[in-house]
């Protein structure tokens, strides 16, 4: 076999392990949308739970959700991309910059289940702030971190060494080389990392169940420092707790079609906002 052969094989390969990817996508978006589609109403979006969250709808469960991946947001994304800058543009050839990166790595692979007993120890514990919203929201953070901080880290990598050297020649201080030059051009690579972490966070159960997260309520959250409900655990409680599994299977499936349409919504503002700065700042 040839070389032309070989490459023909193997870009065939890579083309089948894209569309084996797709089409598992294609698939259990579809499995969701004729399970649940029929089930979503406005009733169902803007209404409490009722009868044990056999009946009525998940608005608790929707906002809960939304107002954690704000903490996220705002407590990840500001701590990740400094400590990114920190590594990149201070620290990358030092023992320190490489314990700190060895370290992120670590973190990345620890089973979220670890964060949540961590933020049981902490932030209900220690801090005292109980099973709360901001507890849960806290330990999520600290949970994307290590992905926010790579992402952001590769995106500052990636940025030329000569666009710093022609903002040090005309006189720019190196954090003003940083500010105005560096992360402008790393923003597209900086989004990327905000959608993964907040695909993650959104999708996680178990910190929650160990931090806050409540079964069923009736109101919504006054504070961060009240229970709240969440998408995930509503969903893993009707598939495994629920008193009557085959009356909810059909909230089951809307409740996770509602996941995934909130996320792909979020992440949609930053791929478009990621967009406009990969076509104002092209290098």
């Amino acid at each position: 076999m040839n070389r032309k052969h070989k490459e023909m094989l193997y870009f065939t390969a890579f083309r089948a392990c894209a569309l084996l990817v797709v089409l598992a996508l294609v698939i259990l978006v579809g499995y969701m949308v004729t399970g649940g589609l029929g089930k979503i109403s406005l009733e169902f979006l803007t209404e409490m739970p009722r009868r044990a969250n056999t009946e009525g709808g998940i608005l608790p469960a929707i906002m809960g959700t939304f107002y954690l991946m704000v903490i996220v947001l705002v407590v990840s994304v500001p701590i990740g991309v400094m400590s990114a800058i920190y590594l990149v543009e201070y620290e990358q050839s030092s023992w320190m910059g490489r314990m700190f990166k060895l370290a992120v790595y670590n973190l990345a692979g620890v089973p979220s289940i670890v964060y949540g007993l961590l933020g049981l120890s902490i932030f209900v514990g220690y801090l005292g702030f109980g099973f709360s919203l901001i507890s849960a929201g806290l330990t999520l953070s600290i949970m994307t971190l290590p992905l926010m901080i790579t992402a952001s880290r590769e995106a500052i990598s990636a940025v030329p060494q000569s666009v710093r050297d022609a903002s040090t020649a005309l006189g720019a201080t190196k954090w003003q080389t940083i500010w105005h030059h560096v992360l402008p051009y790393a923003l597209p690579g900086i989004f990327t990392g905000i959608i993964l972490s907040v695909s993650r966070a959104a999708g996680e159960t178990a910190p929650l169940m160990l931090t806050g997260v409540a079964m069923s309520l009736q109101t919504l959250p006054d504070s961060f420092f009240d229970s709240f409900m969440a998408l995930p655990y509503h969903l893993f409680y009707m598939a495994t707790q629920s008193s009557d599994l085959l009356a909810t299977r059909p909230l089951q499936y809307a409740t996770a079609l509602v996941l995934l349409l909130l996320v792909l919504g979020m992440n949609m503002v930053a791929i478009v906002m990621r967009k406009r700065y990969r076509d104002k700042y092209k290098w």
